[in-house]
């Protein structure tokens, strides 16, 4: 990963080129005290002052200086804009200071290079004046955006459930937390679905359920639950090459979860904090499980499955149901759950589904004001007689596919007590196509919003 802490440093008077941040209703009375000469050049760049606009204007006859349009107070990516078009150097930011603006300026500096033979790498240094708790903060989501992009856009021969395992542990070692796993024909007992999902696949890459803990008893008990299937092949109701090509993101939930808990514990927010991560694959072999088996959850109600390509919810169930168990008062649980999330919302928006309303409007609250946006969707009990099954408790998935995002959360629904307060986050992970400070790829879509609701809820 790269070193953001030598791209963002407090000013305090290094020699830096300067960047002069105008607003858009400041740009007219700024422009009339240039010379003529200036406002010659601005002209013809056309430039107006508007977010992510910059002109490179000559100081001397040997040096210049930028102007750029300020970004207003939620725009993360104006000056990710800028940062992608200038050449490298150092520079110091005037007439505009807000952190959330700089988190974009280094998520442009993203590139997922571990697996090309020669690395692109672009080095623009930013010196601010925020404190410097505020530039830890900024430091800290850039580096947790920048790890659920790595993880999602890691090859599934690379990150398999091992290698989910590694990296949780990692965690573990460097904040100081304890760690669990439960693997392969262990989980057979105690977490049978988690088992059935997971049993087809190469002993390289056999089921688990890695689950870390952080902080003190005494504090409120906080789960964050991530699906994490490495590999997704629709198991016996295999999905087509063109479905499959992207299912090494299918454990995109799991990198959000791994990278909030790191910024939990790395911000000291008080909580007890549950991290659980059910990491499968998803594989097609003589044992694999299949349309019309009947599973015995965690929790004790009777699955019967009406589709192998809706996995996921079945190992969030039972990690859902141990989360309640080891007595959370709040969880959040992240999962690349289904492509009706997609058609409904596109790839920017991740589907928010809440069972308190207070919670919900709080995460919304958050998503809009650090710019990370996600969009509430129903709970519609109306719906739950699609789930309904003749010979078991319930089935995986409805039969109709309609409303396949709501029939999806309705059904992670059924494994989480009425009075415990419960949010799921149906993300896409990933970019379909580039723009500033986002490369195509593995994508964070949800996780600040969640982080800042959470520092909301527990430091208020």
């Amino acid at each position: 990963m790269i070193d953001l802490t030598a791209l963002l440093q407090p000013d305090i008077g290094q020699d830096a080129r300067e960047i002069l941040c105008l607003a858009a209703d400041e740009f007219d009375a700024w422009l009339l005290d240039q010379p003529k000469a200036l406002r010659s050049i601005i002209s013809a760049a056309q430039f107006k002052a508007r977010s992510g606009e910059m002109v490179i204007l000559p100081r001397d006859t040997s040096d210049w200086s930028v102007v750029a349009g300020a970004p207003e107070a939620d725009d993360v990516w104006g000056l990710a804009a800028i940062a992608a078009r200038l050449p490298a150097g150092t520079y110091r930011l005037s007439g505009w200071d807000a952190a959330q603006g700089v988190l974009g300026w280094l998520l442009a500096h993203d590139r997922f290079d571990a697996y090309k033979s020669k690395a692109d790498p672009i080095d623009h240094r930013v010196l601010i004046t925020s404190s410097p708790a505020l530039i830890d903060e900024t430091i800290a989501l850039a580096e947790a955006t920048i790890k659920v992009r790595a993880l999602v856009n890691t090859p599934a021969a690379d990150m398999g459930p091992e290698a989910l395992e590694t990296e949780v542990r990692a965690l573990a070692k460097q904040q100081n937390a304890e760690i669990r796993v439960t693997h392969g024909d262990a989980l057979e007992i105690g977490f049978p679905m988690i088992h059935a999902v997971g049993k087809a696949a190469a002993r390289s890459h056999a089921p688990r359920l890695i689950e870390l803990t952080w902080g003190n008893p005494s504090h409120p008990r906080v789960a964050i639950v991530g699906k994490g299937v490495c590999f997704d092949s629709g198991g016996l109701d295999i999905k087509p090459s063109s479905g499959m090509r992207l299912m090494k993101k299918d454990m995109g939930g799991a990198a959000h979860a791994i990278a909030l808990a790191g910024l939990i514990m790395k911000r000291r927010l008080p909580v007890q904090l549950h991290l659980l991560i059910p990491a499968v694959e998803n594989a097609i072999a003589g044992n694999a499980f299949r349309p019309g088996d009947i599973l015995k959850s965690r929790q004790g109600m009777t699955v019967e499955v009406d589709n192998t390509d809706a996995e996921g919810r079945l190992v969030l169930a039972d990690a859902l149901t141990k989360a309640d168990e080891d007595g959370a008062e709040l969880i959040i649980d992240f999962a690349t759950l289904t492509g009706a999330a997609r058609v409904a919302l596109g790839p920017d928006l991740p589907a928010m589904f809440s069972n308190d309303d207070d919670l919900a409007h709080q995460l919304l609250a958050a998503g809009q004001e650090v710019g990370d946006p996600c969009w509430q969707m129903p709970l519609w009990s109306g719906y739950s007689d699609m789930l309904k099954s003749d010979i078991a408790d319930t089935m995986n998935s409805s039969e109709s596919g309609f409303g396949g995002a709501v029939t999806a959360a309705l059904f992670l629904q059924k494994f989480v007590r009425n009075d415990l307060k419960w949010a799921h986050f149906d993300t896409f992970s990933w970019r379909p196509s580039a723009k500033p400070g986002r490369p195509k790829g593995g994508e964070a879509l949800g996780l600040r919003a969640t982080f800042k609701a959470l520092q909301t809820i527990y430091t208020a």
